[in-house]
C-alpha cells in the first residue's frame, strides 16, 4: 500500500547521463512520453509540483546526472477522471462501502501511464453518487493493492466512511491475510524490518535501516512441494510492496515477482506477475458496528500452481 498525498501520485527518479543537460520540462516529456505532453509538465512546474534535489524548479532549469527528481501528478484539464463501464466482481456492498475482488492487471487508481481503466474509473461508474473530491485521483480509496496483486479491495462511498476506514487501516484495526507462493520453505515466523525507497533502484522498495518506515509481516508456510511453498502472510503494517520486500529479505521471494523474484524460475513457470493474493480482510463495519470478514479465492493462474503444490 503506497502512501502518497491524496491530490495525486508521486513519482521519483534519478537523472541519467542521457537526460543530463536537458531542460527539466523536456526531460520529463521525454521520460514520460505517451503519458503527458510537455505543456502538462510545464503546468506542474509552474505550480511547484516538480522538485529537483528537494527544490522547486523553473521549466528552463537544466538537470544534471544523478539529480533526484520528484514529480507530483495531478488532474488538470488534460486529464479527466471519467467513469468507465468496467465490470466489478463485488464481494460486499451497502450504502456505505463496497468490497470487490480485484483481478491481477487492474490498477487501483489513475497514475502515470495508467490514466484509464482503473478501479477508480469503474467505481465512479458503479457508484454514481460517490462522495468525495473527484478532482483528486483517489476518490473512495482507502488502501491499495499492487497492479498485479489480486484480492479483496475495499472503497468508501461517503466522506465519513472514508475517514473512518482510513482510521481503521492506519490504526492497524484491519486484519489482512495474503496467500503467496514463495520459492523455498520459510517455515513460520515474522519479519520486522523497516521499508523505504531503494537507494539505487527508485522503482523498488527495500529494507532500509536508516529512514525506513516500520513494517511487520507474519508468515506461516501451509504446505510445500519441491522448490515451492504456499505461505499465509499477515500484514500487520501496510507499506509499499511490503509482502514482496519482506519475503525477499528473508530469502524466500514470491514466485513470478518481476522486481523482487528470481528471473530464472519466473521464466520456467511462464509467469510475469507475482503470485500474491489478498485473500482475507476483516474489520468492524465503521457505521453498523458489525464485524465483516471478506474473502476472495485466488485467480486461475495462481490456483493452478497451488494445486500443483497441494496435489
Amino acid at each position: 500500500m503506497q502512501e502518497t498525498p491524496d491530490i495525486g501520485e508521486v513519482d521519483t527518479f534519478a537523472v541519467t547521463a542521457e537526460e543530463a543537460g536537458e531542460r527539466i520540462d523536456k526531460a520529463l516529456a521525454v521520460r514520460y512520453r505517451g503519458v503527458q505532453s510537455r505543456q502538462y509538465f510545464q503546468r506542474l512546474i509552474a505550480d511547484g509540483l516538480v522538485r529537483v534535489n528537494g527544490h522547486v524548479v523553473k521549466k528552463k532549469d537544466q538537470v544534471s546526472p544523478g539529480d533526484e527528481v520528484e514529480v507530483q501528478f495531478v488532474l488538470t484539464p488534460e486529464i479527466a477522471l471519467e467513469p468507465e463501464p468496467i465490470p466489478l466482481d463485488i464481494l460486499y456492498e451497502d450504502a456505505y462501502l463496497i468490497a470487490v475482488h480485484k483481478p491481477p492487471g487492474m490498477v487501483v487508481h489513475p497514475a502515470p501511464g495508467n490514466w484509464r481503466g482503473t478501479f477508480v474509473n469503474a467505481l465512479l461508474y458503479h457508484c454514481r453518487d460517490l462522495e468525495g473530491d473527484t478532482s483528486q485521483l483517489r476518490p473512495g480509496i482507502v488502501h491499495r493493492l499492487d497492479k498485479e496483486t489480486s484480492g479483496v479491495l475495499v472503497a468508501a462511498k461517503t466522506s465519513l466512511v472514508h475517514q473512518k476506514l482510513v482510521a481503521l487501516f492506519s490504526g492497524r484495526q484491519v486484519h489482512k491475510e495474503y496467500l503467496a507462493i514463495c520459492i523455498g520453505n520459510p517455515g513460520k515466523g515474522e519479519v520486522e524490518a523497516p521499508i523505504g525507497r531503494h537507494p539505487v533502484q527508485r522503482k523498488m522498495m527495500a529494507v532500509v535501516e536508516q529512514g525506513g518506515r516500520p513494517a511487520r509481516t507474519l508468515y506461516d508456510t501451509l504446505v510445500t512441494k519441491g522448490e515451492l511453498g504456499l505461505v499465509k502472510l499477515t500484514l500487520v503494517t501496510g507499506r509499499t510492496h511490503q509482502a514482496r520486500v519482506h519475503m525477499r529479505y528473508k530469502g524466500y521471494p514470491i514466485l513470478g515477482d518481476p522486481l523482487y523474484g528470481r528471473e530464472g524460475l519466473n521464466s520456467r513457470y511462464g509467469l510475469h506477475r507475482q503470485m500474491l493474493h489478498a485473500a482475507v480482510l476483516h474489520f468492524v463495519h465503521p457505521i453498523t458496528g458489525v464485524p465483516l470478514t471478506l474473502t476472495a479465492s485466488p485467480p486461475q493462474d495462481m490456483q493452478a500452481i497451488i494445486e500443483q503444490i497441494t496435489g
